[in-house]
């Protein structure tokens, strides 16, 4: 029976071109619109460590008190931490794995005097960061913990950096000279390139990743500035000392905790911890903490803003009305088919084969429409290319899965909107069709 009625369908979709092509096409552009803006919605609201993301936390503490607050987030909490409480949380080792990382930047001087020096962004942190967020190795390895406690000089670079300074050899025991300073090669990553870059979203949650890594106790030791957001409520001395001494927040902090247990017993620690802040003076003003995993992190953090939210809501309103537009094109089709349908009903087809005919004209046309709206959204992602970072680009493309969201969409929207039509022929009365002959 499918395929007759499928036969039937082809036959009558024919018999009327234009028609059938202005229904295609209203169709194919409500989804092309709409899949465009929700290909890069998924990209931006992507997990980027999905398997990883419920074990992933970031403290926050209340480092300024209520004159102090001014961040535009729901609890006026800081997304930083100060340095003293960065060293504080890596010296409790309340967490079996844990990173303070922050952001900073040199000037590399090639070896190769071809080349002229030119700079990097790179990002000071512990050994236990590679591990944590599972970053990739072309060659070598990340530094160990007695590296971080001995201040060891040595570095991981991009495979970019290493592809530009070492034309691509593996690396691991060169020496690079960053700032002046000489770091030895320890280990080189694949390309890795998380969007959004969840373990820092103080400066552009898509934008690249660091090309350089390096001990956060070598940074510290040689007073290298950050190249991120550092806020400062009040600061005594200017000095390098002063920052550390300071409550400025300029320090992401990351712990993985792996059970929900292991999570209950840290937020107990952190609130003990404020607490004992305030109890030696420190903070005068009642402790508040929060401790919160990835996904309710960057949900917290808006990574995913209301204005892409609000487009998500007008791309699927405008395929509403593409929607509209193709059942008052379906319902002049099936109406204009009356007679036809009334002779059907007369040589003893029921309703449920007419509502069955219809249906399936509808799908065929989902069918087409949902393929030209896949060619649209492509055209569409295409067009974007100069208004999105190449980071949200590499993820939005028409992969297997965003292809038959799209189709299935089209097929289930079309007949959705075929409804009424559909019911409307199957209504009509092959006595009166007859007498008008």
């Amino acid at each position: 029976m499918f395929g007759y009625y499928f036969g039937l369908a082809v036959r009558s979709l024919k018999r009327n071109m234009v028609l059938t092509a202005l229904m295609i096409a209203a169709i194919g552009v409500g989804i092309g619109a709409s899949m465009t803006v929700l290909t890069v919605f998924r990209a931006m609201a992507g997990d980027p460590i999905p398997h990883k993301s419920r074990q992933l936390f970031v403290p926050q503490i209340d480092n300024w008190g209520p004159l102090g607050r001014v961040f535009d987030s729901p609890d006026q909490l800081e997304d930083q931490i100060s340095y003293i409480d960065a060293m504080a949380f890596m010296n409790a080792h309340a967490a079996p794995h844990q990173t303070a990382t922050y952001a900073v930047g040199f000037a590399v001087t090639p070896a190769d005097p071809q080349l002229l020096p030119f700079k990097v962004e790179a990002r000071a942190t512990y050994s236990d960061f590679f591990g944590m967020f599972e970053v990739p190795f072309r060659y070598g390895g990340p530094w160990s913990a007695s590296d971080d406690q001995a201040r060891a000089p040595v570095v991981v670079i991009s495979r970019e950096l290493n592809d530009k300074l070492f034309a691509g050899a593996n690396s691991v025991g060169r020496t690079i000279k960053l700032d002046n300073e000489d770091y030895r090669v320890i280990g080189v990553l694949q390309h890795w390139q998380p969007a959004p870059r969840f373990y820092d979203l103080t400066t552009s949650p898509f934008g690249e990743s660091e090309q350089v890594y390096l001990p956060f106790t070598v940074a510290i030791e040689r007073q290298i500035n950050t190249w991120g957001n550092m806020n400062c409520a009040k600061r005594s001395d200017p000095g390098w000392q002063g920052v550390l001494d300071s409550n400025c927040i300029w320090i992401q902090f990351w712990a993985e905790l792996p059970s929900a247990a292991a999570a209950q017993n840290y937020r107990r620690w952190l609130d003990n911890y404020a607490a004992e802040q305030q109890r030696s003076g420190r903070f005068g003003w009642p402790p508040r903490t929060q401790l919160r995993d990835l996904r309710t992190w960057l949900k917290y953090r808006h990574v995913v803003s209301d204005e892409a939210r609000i487009m998500m809501l007008v791309s699927f309103s405008f395929l509403f009305v593409c929607l509209l537009n193709a059942m008052g094109l379906m319902l002049a089709k099936f109406m204009g088919r009356a007679a036809d349908i009334g002779v059907r009903r007369a040589l003893g087809a029921n309703r449920r084969a007419i509502l069955a005919q219809c249906l399936m004209e509808a799908a065929v046309v989902g069918v087409a429409g949902g393929a030209l709206g896949v060619a649209l959204t492509a055209l569409g992602l295409l067009g974007l290319r100069d208004v999105l970072s190449r980071q949200v680009l590499e993820l939005t493309h028409m992969d297997p899965t965003g292809v038959g969201i799209a189709m299935l969409t089209a097929i289930a929207a079309t007949i959705v909107a075929a409804l009424y039509p559909t019911w409307r022929a199957a209504d009509i009365q092959p006595a009166w069709q007859l007498k008008s002959q």
